[in-house]
């Protein structure tokens, strides 16, 4: 055994990131042995069969060894208390439990410190656990899981039941009665280990043996690994029957997140050098290798957001640490998704490059974490100490020069293509000015030139009264005074739980047709419903009355939306064309895009205030101006008075078509969010007239729908709320996203598993507010 100085390993930034503390030589390899780590001490075996703890608080302190073992220590665990401290270790003769204040007590006297045997002649044990209490230890010991006292060292259960070895156990925190073990049979069982009966026994559900297991208790989860890097999430709330919400595998994650900083880094770099650096491309590279997952354990990590004015610290999060072979992982419960990765090839310093056996602790209090290892191939054990704020630091990528925004910060510039929405061009005539004798004239005007035609006009008596005021005209589609239907916005109380009751049931049409989009209008008036039969339907809010048919389509109606001003209603269809409505009407008043798109419209909608009309085709952004005229002459019906002309068009990145689009049109905003076939999201920002960001990778299937926080006239919002959106996939349910950050906040599996919810504007998370399962 030797004292290694302390070696420090710079990562992407200045400060130290990981310092090697502690290496040394063992006469035996201990590559699959359960290590143990706690916020006192990291125990380890040395020379297979002496138990060597190391202090984290005061590593000058001198190594306690403790010798009783006869055989090679297979597994080891401290307890869950500081007072006293204890630790389990277990080897084929014997399983012993120490008490460290008396073993440090008899050692400083010069005394041979001595455990209290619990039991002997035991099967190789792999895994050990104490209790929340420290009253009894969990040994797995073969395919049994010995319950064993710790007051009285005696055998109080044994839990029979697993066809293989049983490769890890923990206590249920919030029951204490409740012992889970998973086996190399790649199968978890639940017992009640106080009367030693199996509560379940899940099917084998993995192709490869499960070696870690975590019990979160905020989200009442069960997470376990296998040996193919696949990390299995079952919920223990007590009517999820044990169900599995998500699987996530470890090496498309990794993959997914050396990916995303691969794209912050070209984004980033300077038109002198165009690629990234060789070291991302190895990281890359490395990602496609399996990553078995040998250890779970909590981590406290310290979150760092860009409030576009630099790096500032906010609030801790709860995450996940899991150890392979080749690097250590924080994993975020909420998203699923990767934090932060650590390979240990990066860091030349490092003694040990591949591990074979791991155990981690997080501090809190000085953002530190500490990592025990073992080498996979040779005898050495180090200790390793990881400044979690370094490492925040070094992962977060390039802090943007503006932080982006869904609210308007800026004027629009008189190069953006918004630029049309707000000034209006007026001409300005000197004072002086008179107009032409050719333009004051009076203009020939057919004998007939009213606006409907009523009969010929020759019959009609002379007018009396001349230049009496109309006072019942219509101004561009509006409704008189007197038909004015005021609707009284109530505001939502915030704290009544969402409709779980379907109230109202209505059959849109006589045969069997997919209703392919829904949209209710802005003042919850009128609820719009596309048909896969290329109609679109009208209903009034409370679902009563016949609604009003639109058609004209020729294909499947693909998206509906409602103008700000609920006056116009917007639809598109497969038939490549778009139509703009009214609702008192069954024609179209503008028909968009007939030999002008190329590919159909998959989103379409109002966007700056009405200003323009959004719509993505194919691999395309198009910005419409658009005028309508609800005025209808009879004599002249064949002439459209109404016209739109694109004023912008724009191509996504790498020429991906665009499966959804999203922009908010009730307040002015800039930015516009777009999902691609190639898994994509891109943000653009259109008063610069170009991509403003993209996030790579953000689920593994295309993104079909993309759904902004808009706001709405019944309820106030935080500021911050407008900066959160969701995106959904096929058979990925929801992640909500933050836009400051281009972070994943939160996710939830398959839509068939996840709650009723909605979104909390006062933090960035989803509130459950109903746990039942969708149909």
């Amino acid at each position: 055994m030797k004292m290694a100085q302390e070696v420090s390993c710079i990562g992407d930034c200045e400060d130290t990131m990981i310092t090697e503390k502690y290496l040394a030589e063992s006469k035996e390899p201990a590559s699959h042995v359960q290590l143990a780590c706690s916020m006192l001490y990291c125990a380890f075996p040395l020379d297979g069969n002496q138990l060597c703890l190391w202090s984290i608080r005061d590593p000058s302190h001198q190594l306690l060894i403790l010798q009783g073992h006869l055989q090679s220590i297979t597994a080891m665990a401290f307890g869950n208390k500081e007072n006293p401290p204890l630790i389990c270790s277990a080897s084929q003769d014997y399983l012993m439990i120490w008490n460290l204040d008396e073993c440090r007590e008899k050692s400083l006297k010069g005394l041979v410190p001595r455990g209290t045997v619990m039991g002997t002649l035991l099967e190789k044990v792999l895994y050990l656990r104490f209790s929340p209490d420290d009253r009894v230890v969990a040994a797995c010991a073969g395919s049994r899981v010995l319950v064993l006292d710790v007051e009285s060292p005696s055998v109080l259960v044994e839990l029979e039941g697993h066809q293989g070895p049983v490769t890890a156990a923990e206590f249920c925190p919030w029951q204490g009665q409740t012992l889970i073990s998973v086996s190399e049979d790649r199968s978890f069982k639940v017992w009640d280990h106080c009367m030693g009966t199996l509560v379940y026994s899940s099917s084998v559900f993995a192709a490869y043996p499960l070696l870690s297991l975590f019990i979160d208790e905020d989200s009442k989860q069960l997470l376990t690994g296998c040996a193919d890097g696949q990390l299995w999430v079952f919920s223990l709330i007590e009517r999820h029957h044990y169900r599995c919400v998500a699987r996530v595998d470890l090496r498309k994650k990794n993959k997914a997140f050396f990916t995303r900083r691969m794209e912050s880094e070209v984004c980033s770099l300077t038109e002198e050098s165009q690629r990234p650096s060789r070291k991302m491309l190895d990281q890359g590279e490395e990602a496609e290798a399996a990553l078995p997952i040998l250890m779970l354990a909590g981590c406290y990590l310290p979150r760092l957001l860009d409030a576009g004015c630099g790096v500032l610290p906010s609030e801790s999060s709860t995450c996940l640490w899991i150890a392979s072979s080749t690097g250590l992982f924080i994993f975020h419960l909420a998203s699923l998704e990767l934090e932060h990765a650590l390979h240990f090839k990066d860091f030349r310093c490092l003694s040990i490059q591949v591990a074979g056996s791991c155990a981690v602790t997080s501090q809190a209090a000085d953002h530190k974490a500490f990592c025990l290892l073992t080498s996979m191939f040779g005898k050495r054990i180090a200790i390793l100490e990881i400044s979690l704020d370094t490492l925040v630091r070094s992962q977060q990528g390039p802090v943007p020069e503006k932080a982006l925004s869904v609210l308007a910060s800026s004027c629009v510039l008189p190069t953006s293509p918004l630029y049309l929405g707000v000034v209006k061009g007026k001409s300005t005539k000197p004072a002086g000015h008179k107009q032409s004798a050719v333009q004051s004239a009076v203009g020939d005007q057919p004998l007939v030139f009213h606006t409907k035609v009523r009969s010929s006009g020759y019959a009609l008596p002379p007018r009396v009264t001349m230049f009496s005021p109309k006072t019942n005209i219509k101004k561009d589609g509006k409704r008189s005074s007197k038909c004015k239907i005021n609707c009284k916005r109530e505001e939502y109380p915030l704290e009544t739980s969402v409709p779980s009751k379907p109230s109202k049931q209505v059959a849109v049409c006589q045969e069997p047709t997919a209703v392919s989009c829904v949209q209710y209008s802005g003042d919850g008036r009128w609820l719009a419903c596309g048909l896969a039969n290329s109609l679109s339907l009208v209903f009034e809010a409370s679902l009563t009355g016949t609604p009003a048919a639109l058609s004209g389509h020729d294909g499947a109606v693909s998206t509906l939306c409602w103008s700000h001003d609920q006056r116009w209603l917007l639809s598109a269809a497969q038939d490549q064309t778009l139509r703009l409505w009214s609702v008192h009407r069954k024609e179209p008043l503008l028909l968009l895009g007939r030999g002008g798109l190329c590919k159909p419209v998959p989103s379409a909608q109002f966007y700056y205030m009405d200003a323009f009309i959004l719509l993505s085709s194919g691999q395309e952004l198009q910005l419409l101006r658009y005028h309508v005229d609800p005025v209808r002459d009879e004599i002249k019906r064949y002439k459209p008075r109404s016209r739109y002309e694109c004023v912008f068009r724009l191509s996504t990145r790498g020429a991906t078509e665009v499966t959804s689009l999203s922009a908010v049109n009730d307040f002015y905003s800039h930015v516009v969010l777009t999902a691609g076939r190639n898994r994509t999201l891109q943000v653009f920002d259109l008063n610069t007239g170009c991509s403003a960001a993209v996030i790579a990778e953000a689920h593994s299937r295309p993104v079909h729908q993309i759904c902004q926080n808009k706001g709405s006239s019944f309820t106030t919002q935080q500021f911050q709320a407008y900066n959160l959106f969701l995106t959904t996939a096929v058979g990925e349910g929801v992640r909500l996203w933050d836009l400051r950050t281009l972070r994943l906040t939160c996710t939830t599996w398959a839509a068939a598993h996840f709650p009723i919810g909605w979104l909390d504007t006062q933090t960035p998370s989803l509130k459950w507010l109903s746990t039942r399962r969708l149909p």
